[in-house]
């Protein structure tokens, strides 16, 4: 079950393989992502020191998050993955100049799951390209149902 998904990712990347990645989160963060406080919007993931991060994702914390505690709603998130997923992204990303995105925020038996993208960047013709070619598709869907 989905809780957000990155639909800017998809206009801007082409997506070529996706991995299912754990997330390292407080409290907080986890009953603030229940409520449906997430954004991945202006996230990224990010390579440092062999480990892969979350950056820039937004879980704005609920109105009811402990006094004596200051939540960062845009702090770095570890992601968990094998060692072997790690240094396939790692090689392919230092490499062959892939980008790592994020995708989409979800549940997976009962635990939030994020879902990155391995994804090489889009040129303005091949957005318009898209753009078209969606446009196309609904007006074929179109023509089908009224006849």
């Amino acid at each position: 079950m989905s809780i957000v998904e990155n639909r800017k990712a998809f206009h801007d990347y082409f997506i070529e393989e996706r991995y299912e990645a754990g997330l390292a989160l407080s409290g907080w963060e986890v009953k603030a992502i229940r409520a449906g406080r997430a954004q991945l919007a202006d996230g990224y993931v990010m390579v440092r020191g062999g480990e892969i991060f979350l950056i820039g994702a937004s879980i704005s914390p609920l109105p009811t998050v402990s006094t004596h505690f200051v939540p960062d709603p845009t702090r770095s998130r570890k992601l968990l993955l094998h060692a072997d997923e790690i240094k396939r992204l790692v090689g392919k990303v230092e490499q062959r100049g892939y980008t790592l995105v994020p995708l989409n925020l979800h549940y997976s038996k009962g635990r939030i799951k994020l879902e990155i993208g391995l994804a090489r960047g889009k040129l303005k013709h091949d957005k318009r390209a898209t753009e078209r070619e969606k446009d196309w598709n609904r007006e074929k869907q179109r023509l089908l149902r009224s006849r």
